[in-house]
This record gives structure tokens, C-alpha cells and sequence, in this order.
């Protein structure tokens, strides 16, 4: 059964209507009512069939505001790549070092970059890393050679998005205590991001349908037409 809590925040909401992108992410946050600093998260369903490999949709944005938590970044690398990652702020650099710790059990970290010649190295523990969702990809700037670039980027609230199974793109988009302002910023960066990576092959409405909500509160759908800028024409 939904808790009260939840039930007050839902009379908030008309279920019916489709909210502009602002009046829904001030609805989400009002609707966050734990003790603790939700997340605020947002729904794209597109109109793609993701069992297609020319029908995928994935990238990595940078938000201009973070996603308001600390993220802690590891780096696969050697020699001066190594210092370079260092200095950029990586909370743990390696090689076969780093591989024996997550071996034995270490996930305490959220993002991983690697050098392209570490990834032979990072391919022992490719079935630790892949299902987490944490193996540097070379398509969303984590296998690269600027590894100092990349930590910066990720330290600072880099967001990568794929799109799932069943065609939806979840995301975080910040926390409540961001407010609505920086909240809204980062969703509009994200949209643009998903409406530029549109496939060509897409056919018909490629944006069916949108909803933020905070981690415990109930959705708030958006106006697609609004929140697309109108490209649905």
C-alpha cells in the first residue's frame, strides 16, 4: 500500500495533465518529502525498437550543475597518464594493482576511464565491471588518452545515458536540494542530448512520452511539445 506520505504528495498532481517542463520539476520536488536528499529522476520513452543495433540511443552530457552528490572516479593507467589522473582529482589510479582490488571484491568507486592501452588490462574484470554498469567505453569518453579531461568531467556531474530494452532513457538529473532552477538547466541539457541522438532510422513520433518524479514520489508527465521545443513537427 502507498504510504500517506505518498498519497498527500500525489493530491498535488493531476494525473490527467501534462505539465511544462518547470511546473513539473517543482511538482517532483515539492513531491519529495523523505529525509533524505532525493534524487530527482526523469523518463524519456521513445518511439525506437532498441533490438535494433541502428537504433540505439546512447551518450554522456555534461550538466552545468552537477548531479549534486560526490562522484568518485577511478583510472586505468600507466606513467605519466598515471600523474595526469592524479592531478585531475581520480580517487584511485592503477593497472594490475587496480584490477586485484575489484577482483577482491572493491566497487566503492562510481566512474572508470581507462587508457586505450589499459584495456586489456581492464578486460579481466570486464564481467565484474559490465553489469554495474561501469566499464569504460570509448562511446561516452572513458577510454581515452586525456585522462586528466575526463576525471574533471566526470567529477563534475558528467551524465551518461543509454536507452533500455523496452526504449525508455532513465536518468538522474540532480538531487531536491539543487533546487528548481539548476533542476530544470540540467533536464533541458539532457533533452537536448537525447533529441540530438535520435537515430536516423527512427520513424514516426521519436519522443512518445516524459516524467520526472523524485525517488519516492509519484510521476508528473511532461508536455513533450513544449519541453522538444517543438522538433516533433
Amino acid at each position: 500500500m502507498a504510504g500517506k506520505k505518498y498519497n498527500n504528495s500525489s493530491k498535488l498532481i493531476d494525473r490527467s495533465k501534462k505539465y511544462k517542463v518547470d511546473e513539473a520539476i517543482g511538482l517532483a520536488v515539492q513531491s519529495a518529502t523523505a529525509k533524505f536528499d532525493e534524487t530527482i529522476e526523469a523518463a524519456f520513452r521513445l518511439g525506437v525498437d532498441p533490438k535494433q543495433s541502428d537504433q540505439q540511443v546512447r551518450g554522456a552530457v555534461a550538466l552545468p550543475h552537477g548531479l549534486g552528490k560526490t562522484v568518485r572516479v577511478v583510472v586505468f593507467a600507466k606513467g605519466p597518464k598515471e600523474a595526469e589522473a592524479k592531478n585531475a582529482g581520480a580517487d584511485y589510479v592503477g593497472s594490475d594493482d587496480l584490477v586485484q582490488k575489484i577482483q577482491d571484491g572493491w566497487l566503492d568507486f562510481d566512474k572508470a576511464i581507462a587508457t586505450p592501452d589499459m584495456m586489456a588490462t581492464v578486460s579481466k574484470v570486464a564481467k565484474i565491471l559490465g553489469p554495474r554498469g561501469l566499464m569504460p567505453n570509448p562511446k561516452v569518453g572513458t577510454v581515452t588518452m586525456n585522462v586528466g579531461d575526463a576525471v574533471s568531467a566526470e567529477k563534475k556531474g558528467k551524465l551518461d545515458f543509454r536507452v533500455d530494452k523496452v526504449g525508455i532513457v532513465h536518468a538522474g538529473i540532480g538531487k531536491k536540494s539543487m533546487g528548481e532552477q539548476k533542476l530544470v538547466d540540467n533536464f533541458n541539457v539532457l533533452m537536448a542530448a537525447i533529441m540530438k541522438a535520435k537515430p536516423q532510422t527512427s520513424k514516426g513520433i521519436y519522443l512518445r512520452s516524459i516524467t520526472v518524479a523524485s525517488t519516492m514520489g509519484p510521476g508528473v508527465k511532461v508536455d513533450t511539445f513544449a519541453a522538444s521545443g517543438a522538433e516533433e513537427l
